[in-house]
């Protein structure tokens, strides 16, 4: 079923002080609902006819293929195929940028799409990462980790690449986590490869307002997206098919 789109207008009046200043103030908000239903899918043939060559256009840039996978692959929380896939790759990319990540995190609200089994194409790569985020490498103490480590357990699960191994209770508690097969370190610095809009800790894994020896590479080449494809060529190139196979990095367990 769609769900209706909430129109809000807002009325205001215009008051005058003096002779030259005019002030605006609020003085009502009114609003209503508009049904997205069948009757919005008729196409107009002359709309139709005016977007054909920009259709075309757009086509010849999102066809070409960039790799394939091994199996459908979805995004979904404590764990998925995506989400695994997605975070080791921006760990995979260090060696671009001179670094060596201990771990990498990806926002499971950033993964816009699922990527299909068998050719994958540049229109699904840009469906799956469609934002201008780039990847950034930032640095947290060790006691820092572990409260980003209780912030991805509130919500249930994020993207973690396989360095990760974390146990959350049911009710979204962290249990336990370990790094590279060991004990977090409070005292450790720990090197993170993540995207650039969760390196400023959006999506509520505010940790990361500590980082320091912050870096986000800013060119075109940066962005999650081109990330994603050069992976996937690179795969191709060596004849293989990309997977992201559960491997239990983040349990859930009371």
């Amino acid at each position: 079923m769609r769900k209706p789109i909430i129109l809000m207008t807002m009325m205001a009046a215009l008051l005058l002080t003096g002779c030259r200043t005019a002030h605006y103030h609020l003085t009502g908000v009114e609003r209503t609902r508009i049904a997205v239903d069948s009757r919005y899918d008729v196409v107009n043939p002359t709309v139709d006819q005016l977007m054909a060559p920009y259709r075309t256009k757009v086509d010849e840039l999102m066809k070409p293929v960039v790799g394939r996978t091994a199996a459908y692959l979805d995004a979904f929380r404590p764990e998925s195929p995506l989400s695994n896939l997605l975070t080791d790759i921006m760990v995979w990319s260090g060696k671009f940028y001179g670094e060596k990540p201990d771990f990498g995190v990806y926002n499971i609200g950033g993964m816009r799409a699922s990527l299909p089994a068998g050719d994958v194409t540049i229109g699904d790569v840009v469906n799956v990462a469609p934002f201008e985020n780039k990847v950034a490498f930032v640095t947290l103490t060790g006691a820092k980790v572990k409260e980003l480590m209780e912030q991805i357990a509130s919500r249930g699960g994020e993207g973690v690449s396989r360095e990760v191994r974390m146990v959350i209770t049911s009710d979204n508690k962290l249990k336990s986590v370990q790094i590279g097969g060991q004990d977090i370190d409070p005292a450790r610095q720990y090197r993170i490869a993540t995207i650039d809009y969760v390196s400023k800790g959006n999506d509520d894994m505010t940790a990361f307002k500590s980082s320091t020896d912050i870096k986000m590479p800013d060119k075109d080449e940066d962005l999650n997206r081109e990330i994603i494809m050069r992976y996937f060529r690179e795969k191709a190139q060596q004849g293989e098919l990309v997977n992201g196979e559960l491997d239990g990095r983040i349990k859930v367990e009371d």
